[in-house]
């Protein structure tokens, strides 16, 4: 993607993408290295938990892929409801790491130096996390999310896309 490498670290909800995310763009920016993170979690909501992916295409990557900086809406969702939020601006890194539910579907695996997947253990483990992190009242949406994420992975195929599996 231009001069910009891109690390997709996908898997499920409460999986740990989050946290190994911000672990390797902290080693990374250590290192030196201009790293950039945009969570998906900025553009879904539970009602299109993957339908908002051209809005990431037109606001970070294709700016990006063309050496200029990027921006996007992330959702605010202090009022419970979800609605756009505060404008981020992306500048361009040397490393841009995607994280999240569908970071590494298949239109943008060419575009990817790396693809991680996640596994986090098992559904039950995943939602006690993902509860824990969101809240109590998140627990019926978490568990409808849980139920499309196992759909769109199988079809989509990331896991056996990815190039490192992490249990």
């Amino acid at each position: 993607m231009g001069g910009v490498r891109v690390l997709a670290v996908d898997g499920p909800s409460g999986a740990g993408k989050s946290t190994l995310a911000a672990q390797v763009v902290a080693g990374l920016r250590a290192r030196g290295c201009r790293t950039e993170l945009v969570s998906t979690d900025a553009f879904a909501t539970w009602d299109d938990p993957v339908g908002w992916w051209p809005r990431l295409v037109e606001g970070v990557l294709r700016p990006l892929a063309a050496g200029l900086p990027g921006a996007y809406r992330q959702m605010d969702w202090t009022t419970g409801v979800p609605r756009p939020g505060e404008l981020v601006r992306v500048a361009v890194p040397e490393v841009l790491v995607l994280e999240g539910v569908s970071s590494g579907r298949t239109s943008v695996r060419p575009l990817l130096s790396h693809l991680c997947w996640v596994g986090g253990g098992s559904a039950a483990e995943r939602l006690a996390r993902a509860v824990a992190r969101d809240g109590a009242a998140a627990r019926a949406e978490l568990g409808r999310w849980q139920r499309f994420e196992r759909g769109w992975f199988a079809v989509d195929g990331t896991p056996g896309a990815a190039g490192t599996r992490l249990s």
